[in-house]
């Protein structure tokens, strides 16, 4: 079951490692939509998590896998503000479906602040009472996703807890990858598939990975590729994070010119398929990007999972 799953980044990873979800749950009707365009055989649930009532799905109980790939939270310096609240009930309503649910594992992904910031010690403390008291054993640690081939500097927080019988046999996934994939690597083919005669110079010039992409509030104007230092690691790739492009470079842009990005080469940027659709507008599709898990963390996890429930 997976919950809060947004544009599918942790199920598709999940389900690339074995798992087949019997449940998605997510609250906002983009992302169903989205769900529904990739996989029109899964169940999607258009529903806020803290109204969820497991009794009513009773195909949930006892699954192999609770995942949530839930809101982030703020960062470590804000979590004592107002504004976190929703993001820190949905945490704990996760956690808290484990008691109906009884999975043999659960995998919560969030930001790396969680695993080990003062702040957010009173919710570890939430966490760490409530698994002991139905007997599981868990794990918190940081995993970046450019270790696992993906060409972004993305750091993710993560809590595995797994029944007591299984836990011993859990290993965090190592790095999958020796080498990082640069975003012009990433993207190269795609900068010249209209023709764009600076797509090679382009590549070669943008020789690190990404910073960490960022969806941004729904509440708020349109899509950009993240806060001022971000932008500044974009323009020195010669990319301009300010806002999306409706298309990739063609054969009239000069070369010279810092260029724009399209959701669907933010797609790439965290390792979704080129056949993964997304639904909504381009500034809708693209937050549902940025707020995505790339699938391939979620794979090495689901891996590490199954490695243990089979032990």
């Amino acid at each position: 079951m997976d919950v809060c799953a947004g544009a599918g980044g942790l199920a598709l990873g999940l389900e690339q490692a074995g798992f087949e979800p019997v449940l998605l749950l997510d609250r906002k009707p983009v992302a169903c939509e989205t769900l529904h365009l990739n996989r029109p055989g899964w169940k999607v649930l258009e529903m806020d998590l803290l109204d969820f009532v497991p009794d009513e799905h009773p195909e949930t109980y006892d699954v192999d896998l609770l995942s949530a790939g839930l809101p982030r939270v703020k960062s470590s310096a804000t979590a004592a503000r107002a504004d976190t609240e929703g993001e820190l009930r949905l945490l704990e309503a996760a956690v808290l479906l484990v008691h109906s649910v009884q999975p043999r594992a659960l995998l919560i992904e969030n930001v790396p602040g969680l695993v080990d910031a003062p702040n957010f010690e009173s919710t570890r403390e939430f966490i760490r009472e409530e698994l002991e008291h139905l007997g599981y054993r868990f794990g918190w640690f940081v995993l970046n996703a450019a270790d696992f081939g993906v060409p972004q500097d993305r750091k993710q927080g993560v809590l595995v807890a797994m029944k007591e019988r299984y836990f011993d046999a859990f290993r965090p996934p190592a790095p999958t990858v020796g080498t990082h994939l640069s975003v012009g690597r990433a993207l190269r083919r795609s900068m010249a598939s209209r023709g764009w005669p600076g797509a090679d110079s382009w590549a070669a010039r943008a020789v690190s990975v990404a910073p960490t992409l960022v969806g941004g509030s729904e509440y708020r104007g349109g899509a950009d590729l993240g806060p001022t230092g971000s932008k500044k690691a974009w323009a020195r790739m010669g990319v301009n994070g300010g806002a999306l492009a409706d298309d990739v470079p063609g054969p009239d842009d000069d070369p010279s010119e810092p260029i724009k990005l399209t959701d669907s080469q933010a797609a790439l940027l965290q390792a979704f398929p080129e056949s993964w659709r997304f639904a909504g507008r381009k500034t809708a599709r693209y937050r549902q990007i940025g707020h995505a898990s790339p699938p391939p963390v979620g794979k090495a996890l689901g891996d590490a999972i199954v490695a243990a429930l089979g032990a």
